[in-house]
């Protein structure tokens, strides 16, 4: 069976992930394609077992300090049990018109959001954690509650390896309901590219940190649509209304860059109000940075 021990980076590559047509291959080569880079610059110092151990801090009992660990590390860490370490996770994946946007040889916005969300629940399960999945457009599509098990985790697959995207989106009634659903608390990640109504989706956000859950959003963009470095001529057209336009881009370019630096930056700084992590991801960007988002949040929790 092929491994990624040698040159990871390539199993971390959207553009070259994208090629493999089994959806648990990508997310398991993604996943051990990260966990090699635990090792090396710059995430050198992250333990591939951090779950299982936090640090030492006073008042904590010698006996429970991993001798092992230290061994290796110098450093003090406590061995932590499975009920310390165990934590409810809801994946949120928008599967609606606009993120099946893709520019040249890069993959669509939503096959970077399938791979990325498939990625993050088998790193959860793979750390025992209680896993769920939403898929939503206009509303809530599909509902995976958080679970355990691999046959649960093997469902959730399958669900997101059969997404085509839906023709319209609501995103602040679907991320609401979802709020709804959650009775326990637990970590929220959100991958979308959020265009709809910037005010509606920022109230929905916040509805997740009322009710005492962690946020990580991800924010999946296509390169085009941060550079719009197209053409002299161009058609533009609204992947969900399907209405079109004519127009030469350079006239419209400042205007754009404008108003996409407004829009972006009102969700930066009001999650960051918030104390939601924010991560503006593009889809030619390797998956690695995705994951050790998740990764540093999930070790806060601990």
């Amino acid at each position: 069976m092929e491994t990624v021990s040698n040159d990871y980076r390539k199993y971390l590559d959207p553009s070259i992930i994208s090629k493999l047509n089994s959806l648990e291959l990508r997310a398991r080569f993604v996943v051990e394609g990260f966990m090699v880079g635990l090792h090396k610059s710059p995430y050198h110092g992250f333990s591939l077992e951090f779950t299982e151990h936090r640090p030492y801090m006073q008042g904590d009992s010698i006996r429970d300090i991993d001798w092992k660990a230290y061994g290796k590390t110098d450093k003090y860490f406590i061995k932590q049990y499975e009920e310390e370490t165990n934590l409810k996770s809801y994946i949120l994946l928008d599967t609606s018109k606009s993120m099946s946007y893709a520019s040249g040889k890069n993959i669509s916005k939503l096959d970077y959001g399938i791979t990325l969300a498939a990625g993050l629940a088998y790193l959860m399960n793979k750390q025992q954690d209680a896993v769920g999945l939403t898929l939503y457009s206009e509303g809530i599509d599909k509902y995976f509650a958080p679970k355990t098990s691999k046959a649960y985790l093997q469902e959730m697959l399958k669900a997101l390896a059969a997404i085509s995207p839906a023709n319209k989106t609501n995103t602040a009634y679907s991320l609401n309901s979802i709020a709804e659903k959650i009775k326990r608390k637990g970590l929220v990640v959100i991958i979308s590219d959020f265009f709809d109504d910037i005010n509606s989706i920022l109230k929905a956000l916040k509805h997740f940190r009322y009710q005492k859950n962690e946020v990580i959003v991800f924010q999946i963009l296509d390169p085009l649509e941060k550079s719009f470095a197209f053409g002299s001529d161009a058609v533009f057209k609204d992947l969900e209304s399907e209405e079109e336009m004519t127009t030469q881009p350079y006239q419209i370019q400042k205007a754009y860059h404008d108003a996409l630096e407004i829009f972006l930056g009102k969700i930066k700084t009001e999650c960051l109000n918030t104390k939601i992590d924010y991560n503006l991801i593009e889809t030619s960007m390797p998956f690695d940075k995705a994951l050790f988002s998740y990764i540093q949040k999930r070790s806060k929790l601990l």
